[in-house]
């Protein structure tokens, strides 16, 4: 299921990402403060149990998380929203997916992945801020679900219509949440209006 997230406060902030003008440092800070807004919604589905706290007057019953969270980004880009997620979700482990796109054929080259132990209830957060061609997503959920995960949220800042048919066609139990559905991909795989290469963008290089 595709979620797009329509907030003011995210669509205020997609316009300061999207501007060629916005500084590398700018860009880091607000794409930092969209994960941590994006994350109240991608995290509403998750389990919870019964605890019992004591306040200053009585005993009472609360809730916590039940559900163990795993935020895997697709490196390098992936990178720029995991701190911006572990403030919401302190307790989230990180592992990670090295994927370099291949100019000629679009397609992804695995060069590194490594996740802590999970469990049939750990929650793995995809996190890629583009979802283009739906190529990197669907073989970092291919190596995901090669250990055995069931549950898989994958987080971005902005999709094409391509970029997500292809990760539900092959994916559909994957749950998609951006912030932005932009209008196409490119001849070259980069969607248009976008906001250019995330990861060159949030580290300063070309």
């Amino acid at each position: 299921m595709l979620h797009v997230l329509n907030h003011p406060l995210l669509e205020s902030k997609m316009a300061i990402l999207r501007d060629k003008n916005t500084s590398t440092k700018d860009f880091k800070e607000i794409v930092d403060e969209i994960a941590m807004l994006v994350t109240y919604e991608i995290t509403r589905s998750l389990e919870t149990k019964k605890i019992y706290v004591d306040t200053p007057f009585e005993t009472t019953e609360c809730k916590t998380l039940a559900t163990e969270v795993l935020i895997v980004p697709i490196l390098r880009a992936g990178l720029g929203m995991v701190d911006g997620i572990r403030r919401i979700i302190p307790n989230a482990k990180v592992g990670h997916i090295g994927l370099y796109r291949n100019e000629k054929t679009l397609e992804p080259v695995q060069y590194y992945f490594k996740l802590p132990p999970v469990n049939e209830n750990t929650t793995v957060l995809l996190v890629d801020p583009m979802l283009a061609t739906g190529n990197s997503a669907n073989k970092g959920i291919e190596l995901i679900k090669s250990k055995g995960v069931k549950k898989i949220i994958y987080v971005g800042l902005v999709g094409c219509p391509q970029g997500v048919k292809a990760l539900q066609d092959k994916n559909p139990d994957v749950e998609v949440y951006l912030v932005d559905l932009d209008r196409e991909l490119n001849e070259i795989g980069y969607i248009l209006p976008g906001l250019g290469d995330c990861g060159d963008r949030l580290f300063g290089t070309k």
